[in-house]
């Protein structure tokens, strides 16, 4: 019996290990951490103490889920409708929101845009900023014209002092920028490591849950484009969004990836500029270019982001090359989509003069088709350049392309070709069966690529022709 004893008294007794990084617990010591794969970060800290969680008193009474009032739920609109669009109406009190994108993207701008409108007499808005002081804010703010006296600034790296701004300003809207930079000295580990962003994360969103305080959270991004931080950080938070865009081109996009008040489908469209980021409700005028007369190697096409068509120029051209392996580029569009356009229109559409030429394909605007129903739009843009003669005005192509030469059906070809009727196109190559038809539109169903190839004029490219001998220079 005391031998028993001894042996759960050693047992209680004996270390534990702890990594300092993760927080990830063990009875040995490791020299790597198998949760966070970091060396030298597991430390004897004791050993683990047993707790049971007894019954206790509930803060409210369980109700019938009709009689749960829903109208403390009511979303409030942020004043930038385009974010309203992605985030299903607005903020909810006590919605935890995550930002993410790569750096120079705009998320700062756009949030400070959207502190200082969100701002009122009833609401008032507090920005933190880690990674700035506060006058570097301040000279932003200016810039772009989001200045409000409800609109409050600290700069501040430690959770407790975070905490406790909330306390004295008690805002209804809080935009933290950015987590990695917050810190709780209660916790071991380097500001942005995944227990201090974990702690930091669970901290507000008991701040924001108790206080039906709206919160958004700038969130860093890995180079493969994936959210730092533990994946632990998402499932927390209520919204997921995504903010995307190329640093050369104007154009900047909010995706939904996970939204527990909404549809996960919506797109937000920005413009990037001097003066801030304004939304662009309207944003097609990005991708088109408005000629007098169609020229060789274009076609329109409407894609699909999310649930908002968009229409789109895709340009193609074919030029004559003196290496024996012609090049390939290709802006905005995937290199593997083009490659499989050229082999279907060599094998399936008998044009043979695209294997020994060089070819550029590029999309208008900096937006990127990356759907299959832009594959028809890619192929006849293509052809077009190589036969040098330019498609009819005013058409949109409409369909993806398998290697087999046949045209499939897509998603939403009724809303593509509403929105090109409503920016004046008059007509269409789609799919059979598309639906019903706008008023004032033709459309032409195709069944593979050399239907849709009729389209282009019965002219062939002008060829030079060879002089004869007695025309041939002399001396």
């Amino acid at each position: 019996m005391a031998a028993r004893s001894s042996s759960r008294s050693s047992a209680k007794d004996r270390p534990s290990y702890r990594c300092k990084e993760c927080g990830w617990t063990t009875a040995k010591w490791l020299g790597r951490c198998p949760e966070c794969h970091a060396w030298g970060t597991v430390e004897e800290f004791g050993a683990p103490a047993v707790r049971t969680t007894a019954p206790g008193r509930v803060t409210s009474a369980a109700l019938p889920i009709g009689q749960v009032d829903g109208r403390q739920a009511t979303a409030r609109s942020t004043g930038v409708d385009e974010l309203d669009r992605v985030l299903g109406g607005g903020l909810v009190p006590g919605a935890v929101v995550l930002l993410a994108g790569e750096p120079g993207v705009g998320k700062s701008t756009l949030l400070l845009d959207v502190a200082a409108k969100a701002a009122s007499d009833e609401h008032r808005t507090l920005y933190i900023t880690g990674e700035e002081s506060a006058s570097q804010v301040r000279l932003r703010a200016d810039r772009i014209g989001a200045l409000s006296e409800h609109l409050y600034l600290a700069a501040e790296t430690d959770l407790s002092a975070v905490l406790g701004h909330l306390d004295s300003v008690k805002p209804s809207l809080l935009v933290l920028d950015s987590v990695q930079t917050v810190a709780s000295p209660e916790i071991d580990g380097a500001p942005g490591g995944m227990a201090q962003v974990r702690e930091v994360a669970g901290a507000l969103i008991r701040a924001s849950k108790e206080r039906g305080m709206s919160t958004l959270l700038v969130g860093h991004v890995t180079k493969d484009g994936a959210i730092a931080g533990p994946r632990l950080l998402e499932h927390l938070v209520d919204v997921v969004l995504h903010f995307e865009g190329d640093r050369h081109a104007r154009l900047r996009l909010v995706r939904g990836v996970k939204n527990r008040y909404g549809a996960t489908d919506e797109v937000g469209c920005f413009e990037l500029h001097d003066e801030g980021i304004t939304g662009l409700a309207d944003p097609s005028g990005l991708f088109l270019t408005r000629r007098a007369e169609p020229v060789p190697g274009t076609c329109l096409t409407v894609t699909l982001e999310g649930r908002r068509p968009l229409v789109a120029e895709v340009q193609a051209l074919t030029v004559d090359t003196q290496i024996p392996t012609p090049r390939r580029t290709t802006s905005g569009l995937e290199t593997s989509r083009v490659s499989m356009m050229l082999a279907v229109l060599e094998q399936r559409g008998r044009i043979s003069a695209l294997g020994k030429r060089d070819i550029y394909s590029a999309t208008v605007g900096g937006v990127r088709l990356s759907e299959p129903a832009a594959d028809l739009a890619v192929a006849l843009a293509l052809a077009s350049a190589a036969s040098d003669t330019p498609l009819p005005k005013n058409l949109v192509a409409i369909g993806e392309v398998g290697l087999a030469g046949e045209v499939r059906r897509v998603t939403g070809v009724q809303r593509r070709l509403s929105e090109a009727a409503r920016l004046g196109f008059t007509h269409a190559l789609v799919p059979g069966d598309p639906g019903k038809i706008p008023d004032g539109m033709r459309v032409v169903e195709v069944s593979d690529i050399g239907d849709a190839l009729r389209v282009l004029p019965r002219r062939k490219r002008a060829e030079r022709p060879e002089r004869t001998p007695e025309e041939a220079p002399r001396g």
